[in-house]
């Protein structure tokens, strides 16, 4: 098949697709994709069926074209069905440019090497670090971490430490620093809380999955060690019966903390994170982590898990915690003096314009694949190309932004379920 060059075309891989309804990848590609298609792109977004779907699907959303690949069966085994499949039909149509979020898969990114096709990989974050996977998984996600680094035609890292990381597996020309982005929330009338038993009320806010590696048990610990005459609202979908991390976050909390569920309400959410009085953020694994972009966005008082990734993406007006007596300090220091408070929320919201908006964040994207798009041109689409021949020849574009020091970590992302959510 081959495409008019005259138009920008590119496909997007890696998400369970569009509309957005799982989390961060999918809400980004969301907005990447209805971004690109206002500035002309022809823009091609690979989705996720379902297990009774019989073939694929190819329709169009909102000016954005979308290709349903049915799945045979639920989980991580799905997953990997859907990425192999969505590869395979990437190929069949030679696009010039495919951007794929996450790297759980990149043994199938390969393939576009094979073929000549250039590949940009969001390379997300350290996921084979996290504690929570076997050691089977571990491999698995190194491995794939190692072939994605090799296999992209270029690599994009959302936090300065990523990068940094990327720099020890490839050369630093083939990395770009491109960050998450959010949209600021203004003015937001807090009625819509008064169902949360909020009404009038002074509360911190946590939205985070009840893991260990997010500190949620030392939050609530911290915040229950003493009567605040305040509140501290937690999200996330708890089941004691089956998660013993999950009973004992529940069994530390005092009657001042709220366990509401999972929120996926837009107006509720934007109603809890403006008016709170702080945000606690917990994440360990980092990168540039959505929901405190999302805090930054709503002008939050920023409480947070002390480590590289949260210290460049919070600021140094944000407070940080190590112990869980840290975290009790913090939380009754800024309880205590509502100046204080104020101060810091005018500092995430600078922090936020300086970095995080998303109309920056898609700009830098278009001007990457950019560059990309035209070296991708000056190949015939159907040539047969080597994998030497697919090597980087264009410099990344520079954000300047300082590689920040000390340990790389890890890294915020989802599993083998497919990066299901950045709320996190």
């Amino acid at each position: 098949m081959i495409h008019d060059m005259s138009l920008k075309q590119i496909s997007i891989l890696g998400t369970r697709g569009i509309p957005a309804n799982h989390g961060g990848f999918e809400t980004f590609a969301e907005r990447l994709a209805l971004y690109l298609t206002k500035r002309g792109w022809k823009v091609t977004v690979y989705c996720q069926g379902g297990i009774g779907q019989s073939e694929t699907i190819e329709d169009i959303w909102h000016g954005v074209n979308r290709i349903v690949i049915p799945v045979s069966r639920a989980g991580a085994l799905g997953t990997i069905e859907f990425d192999w499949n969505s590869v395979r039909n990437v190929v069949s149509r030679r696009p010039t440019l495919v951007l794929t979020l996450g790297y759980n898969t990149a043994i199938f990114c390969t393939y576009l090497r094979w073929h000549g096709i250039t590949n940009l990989i969001n390379m997300d974050g350290l996921e084979w670090r996290r504690d929570k996977w076997k050691f089977h998984e571990q491999v698995w996600l190194w491995l794939n971490e190692r072939i994605g680094c090799w296999s992209g035609n270029h690599l994009i890292a959302d936090h300065p430490a990523i990068a940094t990381h990327l720099a020890t597996r490839v050369k630093r020309r083939k990395i770009t620093t491109i960050p998450y982005g959010a949209d600021a929330v203004g003015d937001v009338d807090r009625s819509s809380l008064d169902v949360l038993g909020l009404e009038g009320a002074v509360y911190g806010l946590v939205i985070a999955r009840p893991e260990p590696e997010n500190s949620v048990l030392d939050i609530v610990t911290a915040f229950s060690r003493r009567p605040r005459d305040a509140k501290l609202v937690v999200l996330g979908k708890y089941d004691p019966d089956t998660h013993s991390y999950h009973r004992e976050v529940l069994d530390a909390a005092s009657e001042e903390v709220l366990f509401p569920g999972a929120i996926y309400d837009k107006t509720v959410l934007c109603a809890l994170r403006r008016h709170a009085h702080f945000y606690a953020h917990g994440h360990r694994v980092g990168g540039t982590n959505p929901s405190l972009v999302e805090a930054l966005g709503a002008g939050s008082a920023v409480i947070a898990h002390d480590n590289v990734f949260n210290r460049w993406v919070a600021g140094p007006e944000a407070k940080f915690f190590t112990t869980e007596a840290d975290c009790d300090l913090h939380i009754s220091a800024l309880l205590a003096d509502p100046a204080t408070a104020r101060a810091m929320s005018l500092a995430s919201t600078q922090r936020f314009e300086s970095a995080f908006r998303w109309d920056s964040v898609l700009a830098q994207y278009e001007a990457l694949l950019d560059r990309h798009l035209d070296g991708a041109e000056r190949r015939s689409p159907i040539q047969p190309v080597s994998v030497p021949v697919a090597a980087e020849h264009t410099a990344a574009f520079d954000l300047r932004v300082p590689a920040a020091s000390g340990d790389s970590g890890m890294v915020n992302a989802e599993s083998m379920k497919m990066l299901e959510t950045k709320v996190d």
